[in-house]
């Protein structure tokens, strides 16, 4: 039986967040900067979905008297939670943020200062599965990946961070999800995937097609 998701804030995104995921964030819009706040105090999660029209930075349309851009996005999305925030000057934060459980939408609305809030269900956890003797190589190209981005970033700034899960089928299908060079829609469709296997198949289908493989 799925759980319900109360009434959360929503901030739409060009990027897909996954479980376990790191995301950064710059936050300086009005509606973001007290929602932030407010959630990093009460250490609460908000939602991460995928845009589909409009930005992430809200803007008048030109051709509406007065109205807004409109903002569209994916129903299915992943739970923000706040691991750090900092001030960076007056009406400027940075935060990290780590992917917690998915959730999907099903019912969503837009306040007066443009702050979205959304209803709907979470969604189950990946079941934990191995990864088959077959789909080994994936795991041992991301670890030679992150052994060379170890070699030029601060440990903070790796898209990759501890703990890691070398032989979790959806750990590892979703930090490739995040590194692949896939279009935002193929990235949600790996992201909705309810089989960890089945999502790890497809990466390694995609790391095939791009001839990406162990040296």
């Amino acid at each position: 039986m799925s759980q319900p998701l109360p009434s959360t804030p929503i901030f739409p995104l060009q990027s897909v967040l996954f479980p376990d995921g790191y995301l950064q964030l710059r936050i300086f819009e009005p509606r973001y900067l007290e929602m932030v706040q407010r959630c990093h105090k009460a250490g609460q999660p908000f939602g991460v979905v995928s845009l589909l029209e409009g930005g992430e930075v809200r803007r008048r349309d030109p051709q509406a008297d007065g109205a807004f851009v409109q903002e569209r996005f994916n129903a299915v999305g992943t739970l923000a939670h706040i691991q750090a925030l900092e001030s960076v000057q007056a009406g400027l934060l940075q935060l990290r943020c780590r992917g917690g459980q998915r959730f999907r939408l099903k019912s969503s609305q837009c306040l007066p200062h443009g702050l979205w809030m959304g209803e709907g269900e979470l969604l189950a956890e990946d079941a934990a599965v191995p990864v088959p003797t077959d789909l080994q190589p994936t795991a041992e190209l991301l670890r030679t990946l992150l052994h060379n981005l170890e070699q030029g970033a601060a440990a903070v700034d790796l898209p990759l961070q501890p703990p890691y899960h070398w032989s979790d089928c959806a750990w590892l299908s979703n930090r490739w999800s995040e590194l692949l060079p896939l279009p935002p829609q193929a990235r949600q469709r790996l992201m909705q995937l309810d089989n960890p296997l089945l999502r790890l198949e497809l990466v390694a289908d995609q790391l095939d097609q791009l001839q990406i493989r162990p040296v």
